[in-house]
């Protein structure tokens, strides 16, 4: 299985105009393809419902496995601190699914899962991994939910659960604004929405895959297919396919995700398609001392005192 190729934008356009108006010879005429047919679906089956009340988060994180990269305690470590953040948010509710060949060191912490994966095929698996991360949702018990596919070597700020239960978005969140650092350099930048005076920014949610949380309701068999849909394309088709889906997505308020670049294991460094985010950095690199420190604030390092002792779920 290979990463699904993104659609045309006048294509995305026109379908989104269509299933706006409820034109469906004509939206059958532009020829969907499977994760187009899912939104559509879905929107089928949402429409006129009242969206229920949300009270957790799950976070599906495709890992690779130890035949694949060069340092596999390396990534085990970064997939530690990962999971220190998230089990250091101020709002508990939350699960975590790992799924891989191989099972790292886990934490002690009965919101934590782990999902072999026995798919032999050779080449690329993070896809086929994101696919059965999806199949797992109706097999746990999490009621109506947001869920977010999160990579490994990402980490989350302080606050980004409480404020995605606290707000309750009837179709989920985009991570507009986000930081991306480089391990070589230490070097920090802001990614955000362009403006007249920096045409060049770009949103977080068109530089890293963890970006996107979507309204989940088990009871709707078209819910978990269009996310295992959605999920086999690049990054950069989330937001309209969640809006063809009637599941359109509100940003959230803060820099809520750090994006790490060029620490020897990423995904993006093996197909070769790091070069320009570097580039990115060093030109919105942030320089202000007393925003260095917040930010720092928001990513506790998995050494704290807070991880000696498991958080247990309510």
């Amino acid at each position: 299985m290979v990463q699904a190729a993104a659609t045309a934008k006048w294509r995305r356009a026109a379908l989104l105009m269509t299933a706006r108006l409820g034109l469906t010879d004509l939206t059958e005429r532009l020829h969907p393809v499977a994760s187009e047919r899912a939104a559509l679906d879905l929107r089928g089956a949402l429409d006129g419902r009242v969206p229920p009340l949300r009270k957790q988060v799950v976070f599906l994180i495709p890992l690779v496995g130890p035949d694949q990269v060069g340092d596999w305690k390396a990534v085990s470590d970064r997939l530690k601190a990962t999971l220190h953040c998230m089990r250091a948010q101020n709002d508990p509710h939350w699960q975590a699914i790992i799924c891989c060949q191989q099972k790292p060191d886990l934490p002690d912490d009965r919101r934590i899962h782990f999902l072999p994966f026995e798919d032999p095929t050779p080449g690329n698996d993070k896809w086929r991994k994101l696919s059965a991360l999806y199949e797992q949702l109706d097999r746990l018990d999490t009621g109506p939910c947001y869920v977010m596919s999160f990579d490994a070597d990402d980490l989350m700020r302080q606050g980004l659960v409480k404020e995605m239960l606290r707000r309750q978005a009837p179709g989920g969140y985009l991570v507009q604004q986000g930081l991306v650092m480089d391990d070589s350099t230490g070097v920090i930048a802001l990614a955000d929405q362009p403006t007249m005076k920096e045409l060049g920014q770009k949103p977080f949610w068109k530089l890293c895959g963890s970006c996107a949380s979507l309204a989940h309701d088990p009871d709707i068999p078209e819910s978990a297919l269009f996310l295992r849909e959605m999920t086999q394309h690049e990054h950069r088709m989330f937001p309209y396919l969640a809006r063809l889906a009637q599941r359109t997505l509100s940003p959230i308020s803060f820099a809520s995700v750090l994006y790490v670049l060029n620490h020897g294991e990423n995904f993006g460094a093996r197909r070769g398609r790091v070069g320009f985010k570097t580039r990115f950095v060093e030109r919105f690199k942030i320089e202000d001392p007393e925003e260095l420190a917040r930010i720092a604030a928001g990513f506790p390092l998995p050494e704290e005192p807070d991880d000696k002792e498991a958080i247990k779920a309510g």
